[in-house]
């Protein structure tokens, strides 16, 4: 089976996604291999606009049918964003994981660390 792994995005080990915005910020979400595994999304928690995250930091919980999964930054900042409309529609993780699925955006303090983070090679090579 494959999956879409877009190359305009650096992924953690733990199937987070970071795509560098135009204004600076970096939107998260979950990677279409991620949302495959836990099956259908049915709750996401997200933290409050003005939290500050460390770079891998636990930020949320996404809960499916099948399981309860953490989730971690990729790159530490504050939270300027998150996506209100997984609350009502968690299903849009499942629909659009790399669009209107995304979870948070943060103002990064150092945008650097997505260096730290997989390319998208790097990333198909794991889920392989």
């Amino acid at each position: 089976m494959s999956f879409d792994v877009p190359d305009d995005r650096r992924y953690l080990e733990s199937h987070e996604w970071a795509l560098e915005t135009d204004d600076g910020t970096v939107r998260v979400g979950i990677s279409d291999f991620a949302q495959d595994e836990l099956g259908d999304v049915v709750f996401v928690e997200l933290p409050d606009t003005g939290d500050d995250l460390e770079q891998e930091a636990e930020f949320g919980v996404v809960e499916s049918i099948k399981a309860v999964s953490d989730l971690y930054a990729p790159v530490g900042g504050e939270v300027v964003a998150i996506n209100d409309d997984l609350f009502d529609a968690p299903e849009l993780v499942n629909e659009d994981p790399f669009g209107e699925g995304w979870m948070l955006e943060l103002e990064p303090d150092d945008p650097d660390e997505l260096e730290d983070c997989l390319t998208a090679d790097e990333y198909e090579n794991q889920i392989a």
